[in-house]
Parts: structure tokens; sequence; C-alpha cells
């Protein structure tokens, strides 16, 4: 796969809401096949993996442009709405996973 300098890869880790395990679970499965239908992510291959603690982690990769496009995109702040309710963004050094050389997650099938 050929990289593009102006792509931004993220590693963002969601915090589910006590009893909003499987809404996040299912926003996790929606999330970047609605930003690339956006034209905000790439083709690049999501990563998506669950800490001890119920967390889900998800690496993926803006387009060039995007980051800035999606905070005015109508269709992602509603999907940004419902990640609110279902959880909370956690740095991932909050993560115990993290304090180890090789953070170790549970992969996810979405």
């Amino acid at each position: 796969m050929q990289t593009d300098p102006n792509c931004t890869i993220v590693v963002v880790a969601y915090k589910p809401k006590p009893g909003k395990e499987a809404d996040l679970l299912q926003l996790t499965r929606e999330h970047v096949p609605l930003l690339r239908a956006e034209g905000l992510a790439t083709a690049r291959p999501v990563t998506a993996c669950q800490a001890k603690d119920g967390t889900v982690v998800e690496v993926f990769e803006w387009a060039p442009g995007a980051i800035e496009r999606a905070h005015s995109n109508p269709v992602v702040l509603k999907l940004w709405e419902r990640y609110a309710s279902a959880c909370d963004y956690v740095p991932l050094v909050s993560l115990a996973e993290s304090s180890t050389q090789f953070a170790s997650f549970t992969p996810l099938d979405l």
C-alpha cells in the first residue's frame, strides 16, 4: 500500500459508559465505514481491539484534510453525539496495558 504523508493515522480509546458496551461496539462497526462514505477516512485497514477494562481501542487513517472537515460534517457530528452517549474518550496512557513495553489488547472482529 502506498502511503500519503498528508494522511494521519490515529489511535483512539473509547471507554464505554455503564450499560453501553453493546452500543459502543455497534458504533465501532459503523465508524470508519461512515467516515469512508463521507470521504474522510482512507481504505487502510482498521484495527479494533479491547483493553481488559472494556475500553475499545481503534486505529484508523484520516484522509488528507479530513480531520478539519469532519468537524463541520453533519453526518459525522450526529455519529459523535451517539459516541458521547455511549462512551468517554480516554488517553491511551490511562489504560493499564499501556504501562508495558508491548501493550497487548484483545482483537475485535467488526
